[in-house]
């Protein structure tokens, strides 16, 4: 059986939900992000764009493309708001979806042909949405994934594009090769140079060429440029918690030691947000003593899975619980309390720099394993996490959501 697969993107999702706070913000020129001039753009409107703005540019960049901008800070905790009431109206129309951030979502629609037509389905579920939140929202409806988010991507802003089945090649074509999923700068740079620039001329090479040119990514390259995508929808599963700890073969009072492992805990979970699209609101620490009393620390705190804001929190929970005359025989840390959302969309304040290094050293663990980069206050942790949770009983680490 084909498979009919809907794409939805919640059009400028920052700026939207800013001018639905503030009516006065519609139609003018609007930045969300860092609001001095060394942070960074983490969403910005139409309006701004024909000025050359896009969002991870910084905001001094920004500002001077087009200064009549206004320039808003965000607030994570109201965009999560915002995207779980657009999830709860997926969740009442679609059996099986999958929330890939804040504002994308995947939905199978399979064999839903046979009882109604699966566009029809669609565009009244698009329009129960916008009623229901007042956001745009566009969609795109084909037989995969790729083919369905290329199509949203057209459709935009707040409109809907569904592709026939076996018209997928066709529509794909006259694209640029940057419309692919994956081509990112560098890689649509050496395509430019080959000469190649339409989606066109990748459908009428090899697939080996593009395989000796980008290794096993051109090998995927070539199959989306194709229309093929076999990727399955990932049931959404909304994790309220992550937690991690660790029992010490012999109970300690090596204050290095606790802290180092605190560190690199912090670090390991801070980087399963960040992989899942995931921010925490509540961090919390847990210390078991060599007789078995076990007490543990909780604080609120901004949205963020950012390890240089979480790092600091931690150590002073567990500053504030540590008893220096009682052995430790264990410790745990928890992050609840978590919504979707990129973890720049809470770095406002913060340098391009620091985004920068976040994304690189999360490259590094991406391509070479968790504990491939960590801070040197963490290097004596071995291992870090356990087969429980330690709080409230639930399976091993999953992440939130994974990205694909």
């Amino acid at each position: 059986m084909k498979k009919t697969i809907l794409h939805l993107d919640l059009d400028t999702f920052y700026v939207s939900v800013e001018r639905i706070i503030n009516t006065e913000l519609k139609n003018k020129p609007l930045l969300v992000g860092g609001t001095s001039d060394r942070g960074v753009v983490a969403a910005c409107s139409y309006e701004t764009r024909g000025f050359g703005v896009h969002s991870g540019m910084p905001m001094k960049m920004a500002k001077e493309l087009c200064p009549e901008a206004v320039v808003i800070r965000g607030n994570a905790g109201t965009y999560s708001k915002y995207s779980d009431v657009v999830t709860e109206i997926i969740k009442e129309h679609v059996p099986l979806f999958e929330k890939s951030s804040i504002d994308e979502f995947y939905a199978d629609l399979s064999g839903m042909d046979r009882f109604f037509g699966c566009y029809k389905y669609a565009s009244e579920m698009r329009k129960k949405i916008i009623w229901e939140t007042g956001l745009p929202i566009s969609f795109g409806l084909s037989v995969n994934k790729v083919v369905s988010k290329v199509a949203t991507n057209e459709a935009k802003p707040n409109n809907q594009l569904k592709i026939d089945f076996g018209q997928e090649k066709p529509f794909l074509a006259p694209l640029s090769i940057k419309k692919i999923p994956m081509v990112g700068d560098k890689t649509y740079q050496t395509l430019r140079n080959l000469g190649i620039r339409k989606v066109r001329t990748i459908q009428e090479m090899p697939m080996d060429i593009m395989q000796r040119v980008l290794g096993a990514n051109g090998t995927m390259i070539w199959k989306r440029a194709n229309g093929i995508d076999n990727t399955p929808v990932i049931p959404f599963h909304d994790r309220k918690s992550i937690s991690t700890e660790r029992t010490f073969d012999r109970d300690t009072i090596d204050v290095i030691k606790l802290k180092g492992i605190l560190v690199a805990m912090t670090e390991n979970l801070a980087y399963q947000l960040r992989r899942g699209d995931k921010l925490t609101a509540c961090i919390a620490v847990k210390i078991r003593y060599s007789d078995f009393n076990t007490y543990s620390k909780q604080l609120r705190i901004p949205y963020t899975s950012a390890d240089h804001i979480l790092i600091p929190k931690i150590l002073e929970l567990f500053r504030g619980l540590y008893n220096k005359r009682m052995l430790v025989r264990l410790v745990g840390i928890r992050f609840s309390h978590l919504v979707s959302g990129n973890y720049q969309i809470n770095l406002f304040e913060d340098t391009e720099e620091t985004l920068n290094l976040y994304n690189a050293m999360d490259r590094v663990r991406n391509r070479f394993g968790d504990r491939s980069i960590f801070r040197a206050s963490s290097m004596g942790a071995k291992t870090i996490g356990r087969m429980h949770n330690p709080f409230n009983g639930e399976p091993p680490v999953v992440l939130a959501h994974r990205k694909q």
